[in-house]
């Protein structure tokens, strides 16, 4: 062998033996993720692309991505930072790394198809940073597939349409602000009532969001969807906003920091909000909201968050008409038959919401909040059918105190072999709600009552636990999970002469399935499969004596998330839901209506493109095929099921001193009623936004309804009779959409 054989060979060996050591010593990669300031970074996407193996960072900021070996490039992603690139050195993978990501505008270039369950949650909120949220009515437009309507004077929750529901207030869909429920349970007006409008849009941090039931940390509503707003732990500067536009509209708006140390930083915010509508009786809409916040953050050891907030409300409303009182030229589309409708409520809330971190991979979060609300609402559906002298008006009014507590611990980053990792998070909980003097009643110009249909005190508590386990092998991710629910439903019927008290309880276990592939990390397909459910009204829970109070939703999701280019994602889900029998409480009769098996089966397609830096593109339709299955054919059809949506838009940022959108929504024709003979017109509708910077200064102007489209903002299919009718008929009652809708703003931060 000459003395050149000998060479390669020794070289060749060298190159062995170092593959051999550099596998053998592939081990996880620990660090920290921060900002410039040194800050801990949350969710900071983590992806090697040599191994596929993906990660994100903890609540400080710390991580542990596995089978990291030399040379390897490993991604660093966060929305509103620039993407960090670090090929692995020996020093690395033995002492850790400390990453510092740089600020940036926001672009879908930080975007990481990362392998979570709500992986779209992270996307959609570059909509929202993109567009923040101009008023309440939009905080729950960002999420795809999801479009709401208001029909009673802009102080009562919004109607809300999701995945072929007409969820009418929120029996179907899970919300929540910073994990404190909005629903309500055993409502006056309705089951899962969900008012967030004492929600400030300028707070609103991001977004979370996920369609289905495949959440076990998320229990009671929880079929159609969730959804849980995050507000901001602190704000950069104060800031005061005034608006102004047609209607006689006015809406005062201050955020103010309060305190700013190393560890602590303290705001409020307040907001009026007024406006007449544009109705020919003046709506008289009041809005008052105000809200303190404290952060205290000691990285490494703790974080604690408290909240104080208040809402009240107050208005007028001209409730739905009928379309022939239209058709005969007896009212304007803005006109009213019954102007006396209207009400008002009020919440205010205490939340506390704390993370210990045990050890470097240990967390025990604690949240906590009770909340003060009333509610009262004079309604008229159906005019002079019942009652030809005085009417048809009712009055739904409740006092209520909620209350609840949640611990949850977590532990990440567990070993599983030399490549796997497993973590789990077990935690459990109760909510307790307290409401008194529950009232439908018959009533004359608000202020007589002619007779009481129920008058009741309810006592509902919910105790709930879960665990919740995530394995990591390969490119694969399996995410199985449980969850226990156990409810006592209390109702004193105070009508009664004699004492009338009922209860009863019931339990519920409901076991989830998440299987996800990472193809790269720009690619992800994944398999959603569980088990939830919805509780109905304890009045419903008695008179039922506990029979199908906790009706099951079966539910299936296959999709994909794709990033083919660093400017374009896209999306694609197939699903399924079947929902059991249910009895449905009707808040506005005081009856009990049966309902039978569901079947919802849909596809969702979305699509986001960056096309430049300051120009973002995104666009979501959806179909739904929503049948009852215990009804004939022809006569299957569940009222008001949305069928086909669509939402998209484009939004421009930082083009020298311009920013603003373009948006629009679509909703197709539908049934009204179950044989169809009846159908809800379907609508689309565009708003704009467009704003110029002067240094601190932002001026703004606002259009609803740019090209003036008449729409039915909400349409039912009601029987009623007018004041000079001898027969009743059923047919569409609508709340009219706004017309063009002109507002100016102006802003400056200090």
């Amino acid at each position: 062998m000459n003395s050149s054989s000998k060479r390669a060979l020794k070289l060749l060996s060298l190159f062995v033996i170092f593959g051999v050591i550099t596998s053998a010593t592939a081990q996880n990669l620990k660090g920290k993720v921060t900002d410039k300031e040194g800050l801990a970074l949350e969710n900071v996407g983590i992806f090697n692309q040599t191994t596929g193996q993906h990660s994100h960072t903890n609540l400080s900021g710390t991580f542990s991505l596995p089978s990291t070996t030399v040379n390897d490039s490993v991604y660093f992603s966060n929305l509103g930072y620039k993407t960090y690139v670090l090929v692995i050195h020996p020093q690395h993978v033995n002492e850790g790394v400390q990453i510092a990501l740089e600020e940036s505008s926001i672009n879908l270039d930080q975007v990481v198809v990362v392998s979570k369950v709500d992986a779209m949650s992270r996307i959609v909120n570059i909509d929202v940073q993109n567009d923040p949220v101009k008023s309440s009515q939009e905080i729950l437009r960002k999420v795809p597939g999801l479009l709401i309507g208001q029909h009673a004077g802009g102080g009562k929750a919004e109607q809300i349409f999701l995945r072929g529901f007409d969820i009418d207030h929120g029996t179907d869909v899970a919300i929540s602000v910073d994990g404190m429920p909005v629903n309500m349970v055993s409502h006056a007006h309705g089951q899962g009532y969900a008012d967030l409008h004492f929600v400030i849009p300028e707070t609103i941090n991001n977004i979370n969001f996920g369609k289905g039931l495949y959440y076990v940390d998320k229990g009671n509503f929880n079929t159609a969807g969730y959804v849980d707003l995050s507000l901001k732990k602190s704000i950069d500067q104060s800031m005061v906003s005034y608006e102004s536009g047609q209607f006689n509209t006015n809406r005062f708006v201050g955020l103010f920091k309060v305190l700013e140390s190393s560890k602590s930083n303290a705001y409020l915010a307040s907001e009026v909000y007024l406006t007449d509508g544009p109705f020919d009786s003046p709506q008289n809409f009041n809005r008052i909201n105000i809200l303190g916040r404290y952060n205290y953050k000691d990285i490494g050891n703790e974080e604690l968050t408290l909240t104080a907030s208040h809402f009240q409300s107050k208005w007028d409303a001209s409730g739905q008409i009928p379309q022939r009182a239209v058709d005969q030229n007896l009212i304007g589309r803005f006109g009213a038959i019954d102007d006396t409708e209207g009400g008002q409520t009020s919440r205010t809330n205490l939340m506390l919401n704390h993370v210990k971190f045990l050890g470097e991979d240990q967390f025990l979060k604690t949240r906590a909040f009770v909340s003060k609300y009333d509610f009262e609402l004079f309604s008229n559906f159906t005019f002079f059918l019942d009652d030809p002298v005085n009417g048809d008006q009712i009055r739904q009014f409740e006092d209520r105190t909620i209350m609840g507590a949640e611990t949850i611990f977590e532990q990440i980053n567990i070993a599983v072999g030399k490549d796997d990792t497993f973590k789990y998070s077990a935690g459990g909980g109760f909510r307790y709600d307290n409401v008194d003097d529950v009232t439908l009643s018959h009533t004359l110009n608000r202020k007589t009552t002619l007779e009481q249909f129920a008058f009741g005190d309810v006592d509902e508590t919910n105790f709930y636990g879960f665990v919740d386990g995530e394995y990591k092998t390969g490119n694969w991710t399996f995410n199985p999970s449980v969850r226990l629910d156990y409810f006592n439903f209390d109702y004193e019927n105070k009508l009664s002469e004699l004492y009338d008290n009922k209860s009863e309880s019931k339990a519920k276990v409901s076991p989830k399935l998440n299987t996800l592939y990472t193809v790269n990390r720009n690619w992800q397909v994944f398999l959603k499969t569980g088990l939830g459910f919805h509780s109905n009204d304890t009045r419903v829970v008695t008179a039922n004596e506990g029979r199908d109070i906790l009706p099951t939703a079966y539910g299936v999701d296959l999709g994909t998330i794709i990033k083919p280019t660093d400017k374009l994602v896209l999306n694609a889900t197939l699903w399924g839901l079947l929902l059991d029998q249910e009895f449905v409480y009707v808040g506005d009769a005081g009856i009990v209506e049966p309902s039978g098996k569901t079947r919802r089966l849909g596809v969702e397609l979305g699509a986001r493109y960056q096309v430049l830096d300051w120009l973002y593109l995104y666009n979501d339709i959806n179909y739904t095929y929503a049948r009852s299955t215990e009804e004939l054919d022809g006569e299957d059809y569940i009222p008001l099921a949305p069928d086909f949506t669509s939402v998209g838009g484009l939004s421009v940022t930082d083009l020298g001193k311009f920013s603003g959108a373009l948006n629009y929504r679509y909703l197709g024709d539908r049934a009204a009623n179950e044989d169809n003979s009846i159908v809800a017109e379907g609508y689309f509708v565009t708003d704009m936004n467009l704003n110029y910077h002067i240094k601190n200064w932002t001026l703004g102007l606002i259009i609803e309804n740019l090209f003036d489209t008449e729409w039915n903002e909400t349409q039912f299919a009601t029987e009623s009779r007018l004041f000079n009718e001898t027969a009743s008929v059923e047919e569409i009652h609508f709340t009219p959409g706004t017309p063009f809708y002109l507002r100016g703003k102006v802003s400056v931060r200090f």
